[in-house]
């Protein structure tokens, strides 16, 4: 199986950081063929300036994040939630990466749309402070819904499955650990 594991947090020294290293590293374990992207070291603008009327340029890396993604069977995303929603340079990464043409078609005079990346499925793993009965029943998994649903799904990754981490601001470290551990099984069963 080629797994694309994407670090959605700038910082390479976060805890998702740790947690995309742990899932990649049970993976390669498993015989898997892994490859990582960390979007905190790879430049590029996230602005997505001109919508999708005129073509803005791909920078090299994002050429090389279609390519990754393309080979991929199996795409594991890691982010924290900031705001109630993944952090905005993963959202610029979406934005400039999932294009048309490349993770979906509009047909034309239709309202419906060809789904240009089905056959792949999804992990996400995502990491927040919200206690996790509260991010179910006041906030509805409102990021979990915006990524597996209007993003993944959209473009035809099926199914989007999702690991929640937390609360992360005020666990423990054996806490955070077992986490990792968890994480890294998750990988070994590429899942």
């Amino acid at each position: 199986m080629n797994i694309l594991v994407i670090n959605g947090h700038p910082d390479a020294q976060s805890y998702c950081a740790a947690l995309a290293g742990a899932y990649a590293a049970g993976a390669t374990e498993s015989q898997a063929d892994v490859r990582r992207i960390d979007l905190g070291a790879i430049r590029f603008d996230p602005n997505l300036a001109y919508g999708y009327r005129q073509r803005t340029e791909l920078e090299p890396e994002l050429k090389e994040a279609q390519e990754l993604i393309r080979w991929a069977d199996h795409l594991v995303f890691v982010y924290p939630t900031w705001w109630g929603a993944m952090p905005a340079l993963l959202k610029g990464f979406i934005d400039r990466v999932f294009l048309p043409g490349f993770a979906f078609k509009y047909r034309d005079n239709s309202q419906l749309w060809d789904k240009l990346l089905t056959g792949k499925t999804a992990r996400l793993i995502v990491t927040m402070d919200t206690p996790p009965w509260y991010n179910r029943w006041i906030y509805r998994h409102a990021g979990h819904r915006v990524m597996r649903n209007n993003i993944l799904k959209f473009c035809g990754i099926t199914p989007v499955r999702i690991t929640e981490i937390s609360p992360v601001r005020s666990s423990t470290a054996e806490r955070r650990e077992r986490w990792l551990a968890d994480t890294r099984a998750l990988g070994a069963k590429r899942a």
